[in-house]
């Protein structure tokens, strides 16, 4: 599995694009090039970004455009966007940009320690997250499996589901779900805001759990106590 982040970067002039690949070579990621906003929004419709390095002039559809595009599609509204302009800009360049939503501009010539270390505090967060939506997911899944086992206690028949049996199975029940639990209180206290929703869903869902599983292990007990009659020891 590759781990590596995929860095866009957008520029017509082939110059540039090999001055970019140059300075970013030592971040060790994928960079992949286009040469035109059309290209760029192409890109965009297979593989996940970390971070686009855009130029604002280009023949066809220039970065203001293009950055309007990515901006309207869910799957690309939050990616993060450089715009990469010349020293002698239209200073109504920086209103225009980060009005389409650009996060930062560099110039050109670029600044070689600039950019690699605004490219790679992008890099960073980018794989942060996606541990966090890969660890959501893992979460998802062993809540799931968890759900179905208690749904499966709650179906045996009643020969095969004595107090005994059922006790030793909701404690079991109880072992897997604690560190379930656990992780869930971990990855709360990290998750960005474009997972809390499915974060505060997994909690329901496992506090939901819980109180299936006390409720399963309340009659238990009961069943356990009553199988003494009365007046006996």
């Amino acid at each position: 599995m590759d781990d590596k982040a995929k860095i866009l970067l957008v520029d017509d002039r082939e110059e540039n694009l090999i001055a970019l690949e140059a300075i970013l070579s030592s971040l060790d990621q994928d960079l992949v090039r286009a040469r035109s906003g059309e290209e760029a929004l192409k890109a965009l419709l297979t593989d996940e970004y970390a971070v686009i390095l855009l130029d604002v002039v280009m023949p066809g559809m220039d970065g203001f455009e293009t950055a309007r595009d990515i901006k309207r599609r869910k799957k690309t509204r939050d990616l993060p966007i450089i715009f990469l302009t010349a020293v002698n800009s239209d200073p109504d360049y920086a209103f225009r940009g980060y009005a389409a939503g650009a996060v930062d501009f560099i110039s050109k010539p670029f600044d070689p320690w600039v950019l690699r270390a605004k490219v790679s505090v992008f890099v960073e967060l980018h794989t942060k997250n996606k541990q966090l939506r890969d660890q959501t997911t893992l979460l998802r899944e062993q809540s799931a499996l968890l759900r179905e086992q208690s749904t499966l206690l709650e179906a045996r028949p009643a020969e095969e589901s004595g107090p005994a049996a059922r006790r030793a199975l909701a404690g079991r029940l109880d072992e897997l779900l604690t560190p379930v639990e656990e992780q869930a209180e971990l990855l709360g206290k990290r998750v960005p805001p474009a997972l809390r929703a499915e974060v505060d869903e997994l909690d329901r869902r496992l506090s939901g759990l819980r109180d299936a599983l006390a409720a399963e292990e309340a009659p238990v007990e009961g069943a356990a106590a009553g199988d003494v009659p009365a007046g006996e020891s």
